[in-house]
């Protein structure tokens, strides 16, 4: 049976220009050298040990990975992830679709974040044309090229624009791979489904991102460090729009799960850091250290020496590291953040702080 289905295309879709932001990257960004608000007894003894953890995993050349929710983009702490990257400093960033969403915004137009009680009553919330147009196209030629949702979106900031194939080579391709590899037909149908949707000229589309030195994604991919994209569908305001590609979702956010799971199944001696990620974080973390596990112990391996720091706002009154897992009917079982990572082995340290706060005495504290 074939349900109805809501038609994107009958959407009234206005320019970006348009919408009224609450943060702009120029005025709002955090500076590498900011001074941050004092970490709690707890927090700066945590932190100490974390700066010598991530120290003596970089020097053993195994990962520091640093997972976030989207406000550590929407807060401006992209000039301090580039600056943990340039330093060679972490080695994997992780985040959701927002995150993405953000730091292209920022890098395009130098502004995000709407107010979104009014422009749901407006019935605008998200429907903006160059956000849904360009990240939905990058992920879809990113598709095509066998990137990651990341890099496919960094790429674009970093190159400032996108080449698109003419419709003849993607028939011509299609025709060729047909029978050796439908997989690369299908992101190549994808590719010519929206070149032709949209009229798009073959050649270099260019894009122009005049704040792209606000980018993390656009550091990672400059300096060819993943930078991993973990969305939900329908979470996101790009998939408010015509150009939005499922399949193409699927194909680049599971890249990115796999690169991910693959610097997880490294993390033996390494470090992780899961910063305002409530869900996607844990989520994905606990698969990929499933399927790592699994690998090891098929080589006569375990992952045991895995480090990792929890930050969000929300207290926890719970001794995690002494008192195990709490008991369900106390409310800290529901912190999913906490609870999660406390089951995955290793050593966790949760600590309660604000984000920027947190990534700032972690870079000024770090010295390599």
């Amino acid at each position: 049976m074939k349900f109805p289905e809501l038609d994107r295309d009958k959407l009234r879709i206005l320019p970006l220009s348009d919408r009224k932001n609450k943060t702009r990257i120029e005025d709002d960004h955090v500076p590498v050298d900011a001074k941050p608000v004092a970490l709690s007894e707890h927090g700066e003894k945590v932190m100490s040990g974390l700066i010598k953890k991530v120290q003596e995993a970089r020097d053993a050349d195994k990962p520091v990975m640093i997972a976030f929710g989207a406000h550590s983009i929407k807060n401006g702490l992209a000039l301090v992830l580039i600056d943990l990257m340039e330093r060679g400093l972490i080695t994997h960033l992780a985040t959701n679709g927002a995150g993405i969403i953000h730091d292209w915004e920022f890098a395009f137009q130098g502004e995000s974040s709407e107010d979104v009680k009014n422009y749901v009553d407006e019935g605008q919330f998200g429907i903006w044309d160059e956000t849904g147009f360009n990240i939905n196209l990058a992920i879809v030629v990113g598709a095509y090229e066998g990137k990651g949702y990341g890099e496919s979106v960094g790429a674009v900031i970093e190159n400032e624009g996108v080449d698109i194939p003419t419709e003849s080579f993607l028939k011509a391709q299609i025709k060729d791979l047909l029978e050796s590899d439908p997989s690369a037909v299908a992101a190549a149908a994808d590719l010519l489904s929206v070149v032709h949707k949209f009229d798009l000229h073959a050649g270099f589309m260019e894009i122009p991102h005049p704040y792209k030195q606000y980018s993390a994604q656009a550091a990672a991919y400059r300096l060819s460090i993943p930078f991993t994209s973990h969305p939900m569908i329908g979470h996101d305001i790009i998939y408010n729009h015509p150009m939005n590609h499922g399949a193409a979702i699927g194909r680049t956010a599971l890249t990115d799960f796999l690169r991910y799971a693959h610097n997880v199944s490294q993390l033996d001696g390494g470090v992780y850091m899961s910063i305002g990620s409530a869900v996607m974080s844990p989520m994905v973390f606990e698969k990929s250290l499933s399927m790592a596990q699994n690998l090891h112990l098929q080589n006569g391996d375990h992952i045991d020496n895995h480090y990792m720091v929890i930050v969000d706002l929300a207290e926890s009154q719970w001794d995690w590291n002494n008192d195990g897992e709490p008991p369900i009917d106390n409310p800290a079982y529901y912190l999913r953040y906490c609870k999660t990572f406390s089951r995955m082995g290793g050593k966790m340290d949760y600590v309660c702080a604000d984000n920027r706060d947190f990534l700032l005495h972690l870079s000024q504290g770090l010295v390599k």
